[in-house]
């Protein structure tokens, strides 16, 4: 049984050549800001492209909750009538935030210098997920938390009845730590300060800049500083989601991995604090062109053409982790059809995601009759061309875990089934329908 309801075993199965065009939703760390950020600034704010995943549609009643006006209207787009800088409102019960690990955390940063209380709680995946690393620097503002051993969900924040500006090193390379101490610092007086040793998807800042924030960032002999201003009046805008990278890294990878696909990934967002899978895929020799590059909403966005063509595996630099923290599932996924050996190092971070999935990926892959090599903080899979398959993945609750090895299935000379295809709703609802428009060979399986 998943939080989701009842488990929904899948199995993939070699295919034929992937054709077609592939619309991928928008992208979820942007769809979570504009929510917060529309209920934060003054004013009505319109939203085209949301992802409409559970997440993001959990983040939405949250603003509700804490006293936003927030619609979906005929066509898709999306009103959000904000409340201001300060003037959340307490919420008449739990927030329950799902799946949602990036929504919470960046939720808990927004209402963490307002004088209100709030409890979160989330599925079985979210409470069994660390919150002391958002906690700690939100109670430097003068907020105070109590949770379960750990830190963990359900957790109870009282904001800041006089918060203070804070200048913060975080201790890990995180976007969403420094976003929370961000959002935090929006209702505190003076300079907000966070220094990153290694720079983070930066979405959070764009956006800030965009709402009419004063926010600038430096290179230092530090680090990455990041500077805000607090107590801003932000305004409401109109933002284009750009459509999601880690969401169109699974079409794009099953391409690569299917012989004789060609298929188009249109309006992907090309943040370069994002793109470092895409960086790997050019060292590994993958066909892909980025054609009619523009702006949208203040984001880089291109559209993706990507051709079947053999894989060498390679070794990633650690230092590219943060720009493609997700992807590191997809990519062991296709490292098993690659050539030669693919070494992951510096993902200790993905320990702590919906699961663990250094753990899941490992394990996964043995069942389907790769080689790997696991430690704390990396990874290294075998590859060999066509792997066997034929084994049964468990994906931990974990939507990622379960469309990456779906993909796998489609290159393996037997079926790869998971154990739960349910949780793929939170971030990619249309995922099978997509793959199966393309081409891709998918079975319901009894539980």
């Amino acid at each position: 049984m998943s939080s989701h309801g009842p488990a929904r075993p899948m199995s993939s199965r070699r295919s034929a050549p992937l054709k077609g065009e592939a619309l991928v939703p928008g992208d979820k760390s942007i769809s979570h800001r504009a929510l917060i950020l529309g209920a934060l600034s003054v004013g009505e704010t319109r939203i085209t492209g949301l992802l409409e995943g559970q997440d993001v549609l959990d983040t939405a009643k949250a603003m509700q909750a804490f006293g936003a006006q927030v619609e979906r209207q005929e066509g898709g787009e999306w009103v959000v009538n904000g409340v201001g800088v300060g003037g959340f409102a307490e919420p008449e019960s739990v927030i329950d935030c799902g799946n949602a690990g990036t929504g919470v955390r960046l939720i808990m940063g927004a209402m963490a210098t307002s004088p209100i209380t709030a409890t979160f709680t989330g599925d079985a995946s979210l409470r069994a997920r660390p919150m002391g690393r958002i906690t700690e620097p939100l109670t430097l503002f003068g907020a105070k938390a109590v949770g379960r051993e750990g830190g963990r969900l359900p957790l109870t924040l009282k904001g800041a009845t006089s918060p203070l500006p804070v200048r913060y090193a975080t201790p890990m390379p995180s976007a969403q730590v420094k976003s929370a101490v961000l959002l935090a610092g929006l209702n505190a007086p003076g300079e907000t300060v966070v220094i990153e040793q290694e720079a983070t998807r930066d979405h959070t800042e764009r956006m800030l800049a965009v709402f009419g924030a004063d926010i600038n960032t430096e290179i230092t002999p530090e680090g990455r500083v990041i500077t805000l201003t607090g107590q801003p009046e932000l305004t409401g805008q109109t933002i284009t989601v750009p459509r999601d990278p880690s969401s169109a890294a699974f079409p794009v990878a099953a391409a690569l991995l299917v012989e004789g696909s060609e298929v188009l990934v249109p309006g992907i967002g090309q943040n370069p604090t994002r793109n470092g899978l895409f960086t790997t895929l050019a060292e590994m020799g993958a066909d892909i062109t980025f054609e009619n590059e523009r702006e949208e909403g203040g984001e880089p966005v291109a559209d993706l053409r990507v051709r079947f063509g053999p894989l060498k595996g390679v070794e990633v630099p650690p230092e590219r982790a943060p720009s493609m923290i997700d992807e590191y599932p997809i990519l062991a996924a296709l490292a098993a059809t690659a050539q030669g050996p693919t070494v992951m190092r510096g993902i200790r971070e993905l320990r702590v995601k919906e699961c663990d999935r250094i753990n899941a990926m490992a394990r996964g892959l043995e069942a389907n009759g790769v080689n790997v090599e696991e430690g704390e903080d990396f990874l290294i899979v075998h590859g060999t061309g066509t792997p066997p398959g034929g084994g049964i993945c468990a994906t931990f609750l974990d939507h990622r875990i379960a469309m990456s090895f779906l993909c796998l299935g489609m290159a393996t000379r037997n079926p790869v089934k998971i154990d739960d295809a349910g949780p793929i709703e939170t971030s990619f609802p249309d995922f099978i329908p997509l793959m199966e428009r393309l081409g891709a060979s998918f079975r319901r399986e009894n539980a």
